[in-house]
């Protein structure tokens, strides 16, 4: 899948640093196994957290418009469920980023890194 950009420098050594892969390079390890096994262990856990989250969003907004009474069920003082499922919302996107850089740094960026490193070689 190639993109409109500009191809990188030729293999040749610039001034800012080592040579820059081609684009038949960088096509070919896209296009190659340990490149696909990188995206779907990043989509095996993307997706399926984004779609968890969206639904718990989605079910918080549809409690807050089809069900005040048990939204507005006091738990204890002026806190109620709403507030508890509201705060919740934001405990739920820093636990979900947490466990992305948690999942990021065990299992994506060594496979990246390797291919990274596997392409720089090979300019």
């Amino acid at each position: 899948m190639a993109t409109e950009a500009p191809p990188p420098p030729s293999g040749t050594e610039t001034d800012t640093g080592p040579a820059q892969p081609t684009t038949e390079q960088f096509i070919e390890v896209q296009e190659g196994e340990e490149f696909g096994e990188l995206r779907r262990t990043y989509r095996s856990f993307a997706f399926p957290l984004t779609v968890a989250f969206i639904a718990w969003y989605l079910l918080y907004v549809v409690l807050c418009n089809y069900a005040g009474d048990f939204m507005g069920t006091k738990l204890f003082g002026n806190v109620n469920v709403a507030l508890v499922l509201g705060l919740g919302q934001f405990a739920t996107t820093f636990l979900i980023a947490w466990l992305y850089s948690r999942h990021a740094a065990n299992r994506l960026d060594p496979k990246a890194e390797a291919i990274k490193a596997r392409m720089e070689a090979d300019a």
